[in-house]
């Protein structure tokens, strides 16, 4: 159900670091752990929070951040540099392996990717790099996809969107590309919903923990999926087959272009189309009324 990113060039994420080092014992070695090895790392941190125990799995996992930045660089102008995405990126590797709890039973690297994103798409909203005006037109498109679809009940086509914003389909289709080479719709950040304490919500954070018997925490997280869902399955098909061949088959942007015969720029316009509907019906469902 992980539903957001711009297109970005897909690679296979890395489990594991080419050279990583193991405290296990009283040395230090540059070899990869086993995975016996690595529960027990995570054990021991977990159960005495020392630093080394940390630092150990900081570089151990420390690949995960490149290849994030490597994502969300893909989607970005030229003029912002991938060691700085890096930087960003590595406090969401550190604050992830401090949150994490192993004995969820769910992997640290799905965890930790949603994190790192997290973290870098963070600091870029501060620093606010984007134009106000792509801004501005993602708020527009948004707007009135809500409106359309309210008035007649089904997705909008590019035609009635035109009408509704008084658009030429040139001045539509720009749009859509600046607005994604910005990395503004990014599937991940549907569910980024601020709270009285500011902290966002992400898809990884939706997964319910069996640990517990918190009753409303449970509901919430079962409406938040059911929301969701529904708003995807609304979609036209062409934009519900980018979102499936894209975020669960991990095919490129140019694979995909190459499974519905049409060029990257295209598919890249309708992963950002289809991410700005997302959002709209996502946002207007949360204010239906029960």
């Amino acid at each position: 159900m992980s539903a957001e990113n711009t297109f970005e060039l897909c690679l296979s994420p890395p489990t594991r670091g080419r050279r990583a080092w193991s405290n296990l014992g009283n040395h230090v070695r540059t070899s990869e752990p086993s995975d016996v090895e690595l529960q027990e790392l995570w054990s021991n941190y977990k159960a005495e929070a020392t630093a080394k125990a940390r630092d150990v799995l900081i570089v151990h996992y420390s690949p995960l951040v490149k290849y994030v930045a490597g994502r969300v660089a893909a989607g970005l102008p030229q003029n912002v540099e991938q060691s700085d995405l890096v930087s960003y990126g590595m406090f969401g590797l550190i604050d992830a392996i401090d949150k994490f709890e192993p004995e969820r039973g769910f992997k640290f690297e799905t965890y930790a990717i949603a994190r790192i994103k997290g973290a870098i798409l963070d600091e870029l909203r501060s620093i606010d790099w984007v134009p106000r005006s792509v801004r501005a037109k993602a708020r527009q498109i948004e707007t009135a996809y809500a409106k359309i679809e309210a008035r007649h009940h089904r997705p909008p086509s590019d035609e009635e969107l035109m009408e509704e914003l008084d658009w030429t389909d040139e001045q539509l289709q720009t749009a859509l590309m600046q607005i994604s080479h910005v990395g503004l719709a990014a599937l991940d950040e549907i569910l980024s919903i601020g709270g009285d304490g500011g902290d966002s919500i992400t898809l990884g954070d939706t997964i319910a923990d069996t640990s517990t018997n918190g009753p409303m925490g449970a509901f919430e997280i079962a409406e938040t999926r059911q929301m969701l869902a529904q708003a995807i399955n609304g979609l036209p098909e062409r934009e519900k087959l980018v979102l499936t061949l894209y975020y669960y088959e991990n095919l490129t942007l140019q694979e995909i272009g190459r499974v519905l015969g049409v060029t990257e720029s295209r598919v890249c316009q309708i992963h950002t189309k289809s991410v700005l509907h997302l959002r709209a019906r996502f946002s207007a469902l949360e204010h239906e009324p029960a």
